[in-house]
Parts: structure tokens; C-alpha cells; sequence
């Protein structure tokens, strides 16, 4: 295929195409987007130096300019991919994915907890795996799998101990009824939505590859409207090593949780429900925690420790449930 190639589940080539891989595929789906997740988690060891000399609008704008290294090349071999393909509903699904999750979501969940209370806003983010679970059963007619519900309940009350532990928010109504609480909702359903949006777009016949370019591209212009709109000045990077460093760390940032991130997300959602991936998604919190453990000296409660085996004895059981579905023969 060329540029960072990984397969592509969507042709005969590919290293799934066989019926024999095809039957393993959707088990494999979901632990490549438990693993893109878990990239996301790595986030904050980057993030953290380059936060000293940027803005998070700035961050992630710089950030999509060098993925149009990759974005570029990737859109030019595919370029007659959309061909015949450009509807509505195609150019709905990549401005949600483009503008909705990799730019107002992010925006939005952080202004959320300028307005509201900040348990209040956590408990309500909470909510993305439910709006992504609706929007494919109403969207792409996706059909639950047996014990689904047990699946979620088990991840909802996963995550909920990843943020919170044994110990209850003790929130009123007027604390979830706040303009703070509406932006986490909101941000909640972008996210969510975007994972339906990914599956609907590769559901067209687009490569992950594909997808990948196009939702780095097409952010780029609204995440540099949100800088110039945000104001902040932009600090001279002087030199030394000081400078070097913070480059290397704009790269890791931008190629690792940024690129290579994505490109295992997309590929596992190539060959998985978007109700399944929503919840192997989870990964990410769960890495996340343990991140803060080991690298910031954070300590885990026991409520954590429980959430975050949850959470991976979810990804463990949708696994094999996936793999045996697709084992049966239809009809």
C-alpha cells in the first residue's frame, strides 16, 4: 500500500482476508482498539513539557500540521477513493469525526469544568459509551450481542471506579444541572457519535488509512480558527537543548498517541461494532490511571485497582465473544 502500512481489513490482500483470519477478526478488532486507546493514555508524558511552552489549542494545532506528513502523501494515493462516494452522509460522518471529536469535544470537556462542579462533569463524561451504543443501533442498525448488557454494566461500573473509587460524588441536582454539566454531556456525545461516525465511514469502503488522513486534515482549519480565537501569543522556542527536547516531544506527541494511535483504532473499528469498540475504548482511562501511578507518583485506591481489572476482563470477554459469533456459520 505504501505509507505506514498496517493491512487493511477492507481488501482481499489484506492479512485478514482469509476466511480463517476473518473469523478471528473481530476479537483482533477490538484488542487493536483497546491499544489505540491505550496510546491515547500516554498522552500526559508529553503533554506535560510541551504545556510550558504552548497553549492545548496550540498543542493540538501544531500537532495536526506535522500529521499532514502523513495526512498528504495518504490522501494523494488514495485519491480516487471517493469517487462516486461524496454524499451527505460522507460529508456529515468526516466533519463529525474531524470537527466534533478531534476539536469541539476536546474543547467543550475542558471549558466544562470552568461552569461545573468537577465530579459532576467526570460522572457525566461517563456517558459517551450510552451515546455511542444509541447512535449505532439507530444509525447502522447494529444488533447488541448476547450478554451485551452485562458488558456494559460491568465497564460503566469499571470506569465509574477508575474516577471515583468506593467513594460516591455525593452530587445534588442542582450540581448536575449546570452549564458545565451540558458541556460534558455534549463533549460525551461527540465523542461517542465519532466512533459511529468512523465505523459508518469505513463501512463505505474507505481504508483506515484513509479515514485517519482525512479526519487530520479536515480539522486543521477549525482548530486554527480556535487559536486565533483563543489569542494566546506564541512563545519563541529560543535554542540549546532545552529547544530539542521540546521538538522531540512535539513529535512523540504528534506520532504516537496522535498518528499511530488512530491508525490501530481505526483498523480494529474496520472489523468492530461501534458498540463494542465504545467500550474497548475504556483502555484508555484504564492506562491512564495507571500512567499517574507509575510516572506521577500517584497513588491507586483499591476502588482503582478493581475498575481497571474490570475494565480488562471486558475487553477479555467481548474478545472472545466477538470471535465466537463470527465463528458460527450464517444461516
Amino acid at each position: 500500500m505504501g505509507v505506514f502500512e498496517l493491512g487493511n481489513t477492507a481488501t482481499v490482500s489484506s492479512p485478514l482476508g482469509s476466511d480463517r483470519s476473518g473469523i478471528l477478526s473481530r476479537g483482533r478488532g477490538i484488542w487493536y482498539v483497546a491499544l489505540g486507546a491505550t496510546l491515547w493514555g500516554v498522552d500526559p508524558l508529553f503533554r506535560i513539557l510541551l504545556l510550558e511552552q504552548f497553549s492545548s489549542a496550540q498543542i493540538v494545532f501544531v500537532e495536526h500540521l506535522l500529521l499532514a506528513l502523513y495526512s498528504v502523501p495518504v490522501l494523494i494515493h488514495y485519491r480516487n477513493q471517493l469517487a462516486g462516494k461524496l454524499t451527505l452522509g460522507v460529508v456529515g460522518a468526516l466533519l463529525f469525526i474531524s470537527w466534533g471529536g478531534s476539536a469541539l469535544a476536546t474543547v467543550m470537556f475542558t471549558a466544562a469544568f470552568s461552569y461545573g462542579n468537577f465530579n459532576a462533569v467526570l460522572l457525566l463524561q461517563k456517558l459517551q459509551p450510552l451515546f455511542a451504543i444509541l447512535l449505532a443501533r439507530f444509525i447502522l442498525k447494529e444488533a447488541l450481542p448476547q450478554r451485551f448488557s452485562v458488558f456494559l454494566l460491568l465497564a460503566l461500573a469499571g470506569t465509574y471506579l477508575l474516577t471515583f473509587g468506593f467513594s460516591s460524588p455525593a452530587l445534588g441536582l442542582h450540581e448536575l444541572a449546570t452549564f458545565g454539566c451540558l458541556l460534558s454531556i455534549a463533549a460525551a456525545a461527540l465523542w461517542g457519535g465519532s466512533t459511529v461516525m468512523g465505523k459508518y465511514l469505513l463501512s463505505k469502503q474507505m481504508s483506515f488509512h484513509h479515514v485517519t488522513a482525512l479526519r487530520f486534515m479536515l480539522a486543521i482549519p477549525l482548530l486554527g480558527v480556535i487559536v486565533l480565537a483563543a489569542g494566546d501569543s506564541w512563545k519563541p522556542l529560543g535554542g540549546g537543548d532545552a529547544a530539542v527536547i521540546l521538538l522531540v516531544n512535539l513529535l512523540f506527541q504528534a506520532f504516537i498517541p496522535g498518528l499511530l494511535s488512530m491508525l490501530l483504532y481505526y483498523k480494529g473499528l474496520s472489523s468492530t461494532k461501534a458498540s463494542l469498540a465504545t467500550l474497548a475504548e475504556l483502555a484508555f482511562p484504564a492506562v491512564g490511571v495507571l500512567i499517574n501511578w507509575i510516572v506521577f507518583d500517584q497513588a491507586l485506591t483499591a476502588g482503582q485497582i478493581v475498575g481497571f481489572l474490570l475494565i480488562w476482563t471486558v475487553l477479555v470477554l467481548l474478545s472472545r465473544s466477538s470471535s465466537r459469533q463470527s465463528a458460527q456459520p450464517v444461516g
